[in-house]
């Protein structure tokens, strides 16, 4: 498997809430998403703990180099008409896209879930 550019995936903190809020602060970034743009540091994190904390599988997109949170992936189970499968999202800083890290991170996403999910 290719190496990740520079990234890992981890649990969320209350700590990264002026992180989160650069990129769940962002319109552009959000629009796509199933919840709204945070404004503040302190909605980035009442968002942390209402919304990301409970998920069954949502991780922090992190870079190797600091621990700063860049964005976002989830894995939801999604089990329909007797099929197995999944709901998966992301969501990634602008000032990190078109560097492969969305590719990488939903690699390590699926593999860390999947791996998770097997076990129920």
């Amino acid at each position: 498997m290719e190496t990740s550019p520079g990234i890992f995936l981890r649990t969320f903190d209350l700590l990264d809430a002026e992180d989160v809020l650069i990129w769940a602060g962002d319109d552009n970034i959000t629009r796509y998403l199933r919840w709204t743009s945070v404004r503040t540091v302190e909605e980035a994190r009442q968002h942390i703990l209402q919304t990301v904390i409970p998920h069954l599988w949502r991780r922090s997109i992190s870079l190797l180099r600091d621990g700063r949170s860049i964005g976002c992936v989830s894995v939801r189970p999604n089990i329909s008409d007797g099929r197995c499968g999944a709901d998966l999202g992301y969501a990634v800083a602008r000032e990190f896209w078109g560097r492969g890290i969305t590719t990488a991170a939903v690699r390590m996403a699926v593999e860390q879930a999947f791996g998770v999910f097997r076990r129920w």
